[in-house]
């Protein structure tokens, strides 16, 4: 019998794959990464700029891999840099013109996939399947802030 664990795991490792295999093809069309799917479409909610540290905690993604992402676009001319006394570190992020026109596109396109992803739900089995998606990832992320063996202390 296939345990609980195996079909949620498995479940998800689909699921990713294949939202970067979408993001990778679209992404393409540009010259860009699939990486750069997820920057620009959160970069586009946010005209007024956002830094790069903010970037990551809405992406959920390292330092690291943010920062090679926002080289990336910016040499593309997706994004500008607008440097706070002389100095890179917690410059505003902004999209060019160029980076808004991909943007939006990139949008439309995740706003579709997501839709026909959607395909056989009705918009109250949509709201519930989103709300324990919510659920589920909290206490994953609650897990991996404080660890199993805390975490069934608290249940006995």
């Amino acid at each position: 019998m296939i345990s609980k664990y195996e079909i949620f795991s498995a479940v998800v490792s689909s699921l990713y794959h294949d939202i970067q295999k979408i993001e990778r093809m679209e992404m393409a069309k540009y010259g860009l990464k699939g990486p750069h799917a997820q920057c620009l479409v959160i970069l586009d909610r946010y005209p007024e700029g956002i830094t790069a540290t903010r970037l990551c905690e809405l992406c959920e993604r390292d330092k690291a891999a943010i920062s090679r992402t926002l080289a990336e676009l910016e040499e593309a001319g997706m994004i500008r840099r607008e440097d706070r006394n002389g100095s890179r570190y917690r410059a505003s992020l902004t999209l060019t013109q160029q980076g808004m026109a991909v943007a939006d596109t990139v949008a439309a396109k995740a706003r579709l996939a997501v839709e026909l992803a959607g395909t056989g739900f009705d918009e109250r089995e949509r709201e519930v399947f989103y709300r324990v998606l919510s659920i589920i990832a909290g206490n994953l992320h609650k897990l991996c802030r404080e660890g199993l063996t805390k975490t069934e202390k608290e249940k006995e």
